[in-house]
């Protein structure tokens, strides 16, 4: 007989701390039951308008990355050789790797309305609402330079925000063309432009004196930046801006919801017209989404520009702001909604029978497994873990075929023929 023996521990084997890297974080039921429910609102309404879902890896060869984000962005990407030397690196957001796969796959039809959503990795300094592994959720129009394609990404933006339950926010809308013909009438030397407008994008996190010494340091003279933020004050959409707020509001967007900010920036280079970022009024978090069009970004893999515009949500802010506003009190920490409690282990085979019952009608239950614990005992694992329901039956119950529904949170509990048990559930969630 094969001996189960444990084998003995070796003696300089000693107890490893339990701990994770600053930036990254584990995510426990309570947590994951309001991302899932985020997810799916997301999910539905990207497919509701047309765009399928795609997958790519996590990691890519570094040359595909580098040099698409701007140098600021491009120390952020974690980088190393692996085992056969390969240059490589873990993905920095999901719209270079798109860029990738329309430059691999060049049958895909277009226009190409995708959606995405999968884990990054940025080596940023960890702080509020800021993470080193994140999920992003891509939506993104390849193949169409109508502003219509920008609309409907600031209607999806909309659409999701008000689903999850937010009252108030902003879609802030602008266009990088508005601040390359800013910088221009300015003065600011043409190889100082996007430095320029990447330091402009802190405007919403830094003081305005900071920001214009930034500028300075940049050795963009005083007067420049003097133009420069007297230009912003007289700014206003351009002609294709002003097609993209005529046709959001056509799709369904109140004119509170959003607004054309001409310091908004965003940081990233390949941006090349219209920009589009979201802050919720109630939270001091930063932006939960942003994104813009990028028609140039693809032609960097293929010698071609393809028109493409798009947006991510980003999903771990928004789980923050949810459980900072406590927007959905009532998010059960667990998806079991039944607990069937074991009087002792020879009704085991009843339990099992009541649990598969359940589950044909797709009520998630389960079946307590020590059998030796008592009643209390189980009703507590049950309160603990934030299950709605019991079902309880011992030897009287099964002589009369009857059960006890108890109700956990109100304590209340109804005895109730076995056949009937189902009905009274439903009747009860």
């Amino acid at each position: 007989m094969r001996d189960h023996a444990p084998s003995p521990t070796p003696k300089n084997m000693e107890n490893i701390t339990p701990k994770i890297l600053k930036g990254f974080r584990d995510f426990l039921p309570k947590q994951m039951a309001i991302r899932q429910r985020v997810l799916g609102i997301v999910k539905n309404v990207f497919e509701s308008y047309g765009f399928d879902p795609i997958e790519t890896p996590a990691l890519e060869y570094a040359e595909t990355l580098l040099g698409k984000y701007g140098k600021e962005a491009d120390k952020l990407i974690y980088r190393f050789k692996d085992q056969g030397g390969r240059d490589i690196a873990l993905r920095y957001d999901l719209t270079v790797p798109l860029a990738r796969v329309i430059a691999q796959y060049p049958d895909i039809p277009k226009p190409f309305k995708r959606y995405q959503i999968q884990k990054v990795w940025r080596a940023d300094k960890p702080q509020k609402g800021r993470y080193r592994e994140f999920t992003q959720c891509d939506v993104d129009i390849v193949g169409s330079s109508s502003p219509l394609a920008d609309a409907e990404i600031v209607a999806v933006i909309y659409d999701v925000l008000r689903e999850i339950g937010f009252k108030k926010f902003i879609i802030r809308i602008n266009s990088r063309q508005v601040l390359f013909s800013l910088m221009k009438k300015a003065g600011v030397p043409k190889e100082k432009i996007l430095d320029a407008i990447r330091i402009i994008d802190k405007l919403n996190r830094f003081p305005l004196e900071e920001v214009k010494k930034e500028l300075i340091e940049q050795n963009i003279k005083l007067e420049v930046v003097g133009k420069i933020f007297q230009l912003i004050e007289k700014a206003k959409p351009d002609p294709f801006l002003q097609k993209i707020a005529s046709m959001v509001k056509e799709l369904g967007v109140k004119e509170d919801f959003f607004k054309f900010d001409p310091i908004l920036a965003r940081g990233l280079d390949y941006y090349t017209g219209p920009i589009y970022e979201t802050a919720i009024e109630e939270a001091q978090i930063g932006s939960i989404t942003g994104g813009g069009r990028f028609d140039k970004l693809i032609g960097m893999f293929i010698g071609k520009d393809i028109p493409a515009c798009g947006t991510t949500i980003g999903i771990d802010r928004i789980v923050d702001v949810i459980e900072e506003l406590n927007l959905w009190p009532k998010v059960s920490s667990t998806v079991s909604q039944v607990l069937i409690t074991l009087f002792d282990q020879s009704f085991l085979d009843k339990a099992m029978e009541i649990s598969q019952i359940l589950r044909s009608e797709n009520i998630n239950n389960e079946v307590y497994l020590n059998s030796g614990d008592n009643l209390r005992r189980q009703l507590k694992y049950a309160d603990k873990k934030g299950i709605s329901f019991a079902i309880i039956f011992g030897p009287k119950e099964l002589q009369k075929n009857t059960v006890i529904l108890k109700i956990l949170r109100t304590r209340i509990q109804k005895e109730i023929q076995k056949s009937d048990f189902i009905k009274e559930f439903k009747n009860k969630k």
